[in-house]
């Protein structure tokens, strides 16, 4: 992906609405009515190993770009409440991870750096009581730079976290205006040097294309600045404009976002430049330099993904906790209450969050495997899928390679009796690609944000 192609033609045929397939069923196909022992049961089938991720929603601003599940708040007391319900959470849990190594902690959000620090130590102080997380685990955490100060990551690095993400979407000043989110080059500056200095070994920036008022030179700017603070990783997200499902969204003035084809335009700038600049592309978000794990992990073709994107996490065994956090062991999948007071009164009357879930059919499953290697890898060796799921592949996805006619038509894909390979110019439209082999997409279809 260090190069891409693209045309307005394919633009006008290939922007649909589609999943970004950090899972397959995706999260909008979870059902109500999951029966809580499943998950327990789950857990104890699967294996030694556990990846944990927490989910902390408040937040003090509003963004009106994000679509994260969060609550608004400068009540810092919310957050000693919440982490009593964190608490619950691991107990109804405890008993079945009791003997399992945590190899990996993620703390997303929301704002996990809304927490002040002696939260932040308590909350560490309740994980590392609860779970074996091992001396070698990879604890990373999401950081709005408004939010945080050198202390705190100072903190952090005491606590064991050795990756920081910092949240930075642009440096102009107009688009911040407009997504209610300013913050200096300065600021972030700061933060990363600190970074540094305090050992992490991985720093990420996320940037947002798409957002009102992005221009090409405002945008290689933003980049430019970027590139000087050196991160290790990029993550840069297509804005999915779904103001029907997000309030917030609503005070973004349609007529400053950018079109499909402007949108392109912002990506081909994007990898043309960070590609200059020494970084890998990295499945169809994510940059990384050639040093790090996530730019081995694809190289090697080890390259993961889950609800938290692009990983290198090879841990199948994923726990979430807190309030809307997803959860995948083995054949299930399930997400706690999305609403904050919802998820505290059930916790109440079941002693559990869970909400809604379903365990994934023996078709399921070799769909997500599919899925994930295209978005991954962009290529698949039929052959090998084959044997290993011990089907015909051309018989069993009949309908979907028909589906995928077009594609190939169009250079999007090339088909041959061994092999399935995204092209350069189909890597803008893998969602597209992967869409074809989904079997659940058409009744959701109009829930899902435009693929550009």
């Amino acid at each position: 992906m260090n190069t891409m192609i693209w045309d307005e033609a394919l633009v006008r045929k290939y922007n649909t609405k589609g999943p970004r397939y950090t899972s397959y069923p995706t999260a909008l196909l979870l059902r109500s009515g999951y029966n809580a022992a499943d998950p327990l049961q789950a857990l104890v089938d699967s294996g030694p190993e556990l990846s944990l991720y927490v989910h902390l929603p408040f937040c003090r601003e509003l963004c009106y770009y994000c679509g994260c599940n969060k609550v608004i708040s400068r009540d810092q007391s919310k957050a000693d409440r919440y982490m009593q319900a964190l608490a619950r959470d691991i107990q109804f849990y405890q008993q079945v991870t009791a003997k399992k190594q945590v190899s990996q902690l993620h703390l997303g959000g929301g704002t996990p750096t809304f927490l002040d620090q002696q939260q932040l130590t308590q909350l560490m102080q309740l994980l590392r009581q609860q779970f074996h997380i091992t001396p070698d685990a990879v604890l990373s955490i999401e950081i709005d730079p408004r939010s945080c100060d050198v202390p705190k990551l100072k903190l952090l690095r005491e606590l064991g976290f050795s990756r920081v993400s910092f949240g930075v979407q642009d440096f102009d000043e107009k688009v911040q205006l407009a997504i209610h989110r300013q913050q200096s080059f300065v600021l972030v500056e700061t933060l990363v040097v600190a970074a540094r200095a305090l050992g992490f070994n991985s720093v990420n920036l996320d940037l947002v294309y798409g957002l009102p008022y992005q221009q090409p030179d405002s945008f290689r700017a933003t980049l430019q600045q970027v590139i000087q603070l050196d991160p290790d990783r990029i993550s840069l997200f297509s804005y999915a404009h779904l103001p029907e499902r997000f309030a917030a969204q609503r005070k973004i003035p349609s007529e400053a976002l950018p079109n499909a084809q402007q949108k392109l335009e912002l990506l081909a700038l994007s990898v043309q430049q960070l590609g200059q600049a020494g970084y890998q592309a990295i499945g169809m978000d994510h940059f990384a330099k050639a040093h790090d794990s996530l730019a081995i992990a694809q190289r090697e073709g080890k390259l993961q993904r889950n609800f938290q994107g692009y990983t290198t996490d090879n841990c199948k065994t994923m726990l979430g906790l807190g309030v809307s956090a997803i959860s995948q062991v083995g054949n299930q999948i399930w997400q706690h209450q999305k609403d904050l007071n919802q998820y505290y009164r059930q916790q109440n009357e079941l002693g559990h969050s869970i909400d809604k879930g379903m365990a994934l059919s023996l078709d399921d499953q070799i769909r997500a495997d599919l899925i994930a290697e295209l978005m991954c890898n962009f290529q698949l060796d039929t052959t090998i899928f084959a044997r290993k799921w011990h089907i015909d592949f051309a018989q069993y996805f009949a309908s979907s390679l028909a589906q995928l006619a077009a594609c190939q038509h169009d250079g999007l894909v090339e088909l041959s009796a061994q092999q399935l390979k995204v092209t350069k110019l189909g890597r803008p439209w893998v969602r597209v690609l992967a869409a074809c082999f989904d079997a659940y997409l058409l009744p959701q279809s109009q829930q899902y944000s435009q693929v550009i």
